[in-house]
């Protein structure tokens, strides 16, 4: 087990870089498959769920090196079993991404059933549902935990999504751009780093055409050729930079700023009495003015707040005059953390807004809501929080309660951060350059 050992209560001042998008990188690192060139990929985060991916790759016989953040990685010969390994591919969500392009270039594949970060169901259904639609023939064996898929020849159909699903939009991508004929995708995911890995698999001979916000067409090619591409920075990390800024009445200028795709955002933060300052295209400096202030925050799919955002936010909202709310609409289950917060003196109560049809309101399958999960929170501030022994169970809970400890005077203790390094590279490296005391320390478990 990892863990962080953090002296709370300092300042943050400095200049920092944000890392490559996971979301894009492991999405190109499976369009590997999708060709037998090789493919360059700049900017490519050191994340334990990339180098598990890779590994991924490697067990369908692909090859890859990895130097610094570029990727060199090249699809093998063609496979008599192409099935990803139970214990290789249960380590994260994404490994069942690689079914599609299987079925584009073999023909056939087995995927387990994917693990990644406990949100909820998170069920793949979509996904699956859009390649049987594709000619695809998809069964689950619960006997050994997978998927067993065929294909003739995918062709082209219309998928169209009842629910936003951002993996759902790549996934039906990744195998139409390989497909007999035309693919339409409705309801199609809108957000940029779904644009970053279109433009990726343009280069490479894909055509693909964005309609409007939420229609994708497809028109299937024979054969895909090498890239090299470099990824567009993580919006993720420059929110919890900013609002890192912010709570520790430091002043931050992030590097590799992503700007423009974070207007749903930056309005609630300067509504909240944070300050940020474009510097120019890729640098943005944040910091916060006077109190600050309380906001009523609703996740949703993109362009809306990303559900990402607002663990981190929830922190920052205890230091707000008055009560601030929190709407979950996106997944059924992501307030993890908040009995963590609690052990640090956050005063936040769980409360469901009333809602008229929650079946078509939310973003999940409701039927998958499990009894005592609630939609929202109330946050009760400002509170001073204190040090305390926390626990981390997924990637964005993770980095909140870094940033909750940052923000508590005294010695803060965070077990398995390992979680984290799932999301961010070097962490706490780049927390240090910026003024915290952050320590990792390895702890071996007793069974």
């Amino acid at each position: 087990m990892e863990t962080f050992i953090i002296q709370g209560g300092r300042p943050m001042h400095g200049n920092v870089t944000v890392g490559g998008a996971k979301n894009v990188a492991l999405k190109i690192l499976i369009a590997s498959l999708l060709t037998d060139e090789e493919i360059v990929i700049h900017n490519v985060p050191r994340l334990r769920d990339v180098f598990s991916l890779i590994d991924v790759l490697k067990s369908l016989g692909v090859h890859a090196s990895v130097e610094g953040n570029t990727v060199r990685i090249r699809n093998g010969d063609a496979l008599e079993d192409p099935t990803v390994p139970l214990d290789i591919g249960a380590r994260l969500r994404t490994s069942s991404m690689v079914l599609g392009p299987l079925l584009a270039r073999y023909g056939r594949g087995n995927v387990p059933n994917p693990g990644g970060c406990r949100l909820g169901a998170r069920p793949i259904d979509r996904h699956i549902d859009g390649l049987r639609l594709m000619g695809a023939d998809i069964v689950y064996n619960p006997d050994d935990g997978f998927f067993h898929a065929t294909a003739a020849k995918l062709h082209g159909a219309t998928v169209q999504f009842p629910k936003n699903t951002h993996t759902g939009t790549e996934s039906i991508l990744l195998a139409a751009v390989l497909a007999t004929g035309q693919t339409v995708i409705e309801n199609a995911a809108a957000e940029v780093e779904v644009d970053d890995l279109i433009t990726c698999l343009t280069l490479m001979g894909a055509s693909i055409t964005r309609k409007d916000p939420r229609t994708i067409v497809i028109d299937g090619v024979s054969k895909l050729h090498g890239v090299e591409y470099t990824i567009m920075p993580d919006r993720n990390e420059e929110v919890t930079f900013a609002i890192a800024a912010a709570i520790t009445g430091g002043d931050i200028t992030v590097s590799g700023s992503q700007l423009p795709y974070l207007d749903a955002f930056l309005k609630p933060f300067t509504k909240a009495g944070g300050v940020y300052e474009k510097i120019d295209a890729t640098h943005t400096r944040y910091a916060k003015n006077g109190c600050i202030r309380a906001t009523d925050i609703l996740t949703e799919p993109y362009p809306g707040f990303m559900t990402d955002w607002q663990a981190p936010w929830a922190v920052f909202m205890t230091q707000a005059e008055g009560i601030s709310t929190i709407h979950e609409s996106v997944f059924e289950s992501r307030f993890s953390y908040v009995a963590e917060l609690k052990k640090m003196g956050a005063h936040i109560d769980f409360y469901d807004p009333p809602v008229a049809e929650p079946e078509t309101f939310y973003n999940f399958n409701w039927a998958d809501r499990k009894e005592g999960y609630h939609q929202a929170i109330r946050i009760h501030g400002p509170t001073n929080l204190h040090n305390a022994v926390l626990s981390v169970d997924d990637i964005r809970a993770g980095a909140s309660l870094v940033l909750a400890a940052l923000m508590a005077p005294g010695e803060n203790y965070l077990h398995g951060v390992e979680l984290i390094d799932r999301g961010y590279e070097s962490l706490e490296d780049r927390l240090t350059q910026l003024g915290a005391s952050v320590i990792r320390k390895h702890e071996e478990v007793e069974l």
